[in-house]
């Protein structure tokens, strides 16, 4: 049996940049570009319209911007992996972005095979934040760290609590899978019954309010 195709949409406004990813991401055969946008507006249109597996988002857009694109398009199609690839390399705009609902960050002067490799790692459910920030960023999740809770205010289960520890340590839901011996859709099923629980829509929601609650270690 031959591997699924990921759909993959670009929204970027300079259009040599946009020509340029369309191009590179067109020679990869697992790889089909599914929409091309030059702005915030026709993207939020177009990707709630016929959504791809994936999108390429810059953060630099005319009008609205590509965390106001996140917002607009996350609660929508919870399922869609939004990597934001910007020149920013500020902490600041990773936090906002990731928090957000984007599944990672990544910078543009990156070779394409890196982030072909980071569209799988996000389709797959992970988080992707580049080596050169991520060490900034981590630091950022373990400021929010607190004491252990004795109680849970959320009614995580064990098995719930054990996934969202280890999507806590950067794994995807695959690794999760791995490691907890159970299949990739069961830990898709628990983070979904984690969401509900804490009201919130992406794992990186979830991570951010389990480690106010003390709840699980970055």
């Amino acid at each position: 049996m031959s591997e699924a195709v990921t759909r993959v949409a670009v929204v970027e406004d300079q259009a040599p940049m946009l020509r340029r990813l369309v191009k590179l991401l067109g020679e990869f055969p697992r790889l089909a570009v599914a929409g091309a946008y030059p702005n915030g507006e026709t993207a939020v249109q177009g990707l709630l319209a016929a959504p791809p597996d994936a999108v390429l988002l810059d953060l630099e857009l005319p009008g609205m911007n590509g965390i106001d694109v996140i917002r607009e398009v996350k609660p929508k199609e919870p399922a869609l992996a939004i990597l934001v690839l910007t020149t920013f390399d500020d902490e600041a705009k990773v936090y906002e972005a990731v928090v957000a609902g984007a599944s990672g960050y990544l910078v543009k002067r990156l070779p394409i095979e890196r982030i072909v490799e980071a569209i799988g790692e996000a389709v797959d459910g992970g988080l992707v934040i580049e080596a050169a920030i991520g060490r900034r960023f981590w630091n950022y999740f373990q400021s929010l760290r607190r004491p252990a809770a004795t109680e849970d205010p959320f009614g995580l289960t064990p098995e719930e609590r054990s996934v969202l520890q280890f999507v806590a340590k950067g794994l995807t839901n695959a690794e999760v899978g791995r490691v907890l011996e159970i299949e990739r859709r069961t830990v898709r099923t628990h983070l979904l019954h984690i969401y509900r629980k804490l009201g919130v829509a992406s794992h990186v929601e979830a991570v951010v309010k389990a480690l106010k609650a003390g709840l699980v270690e970055p």
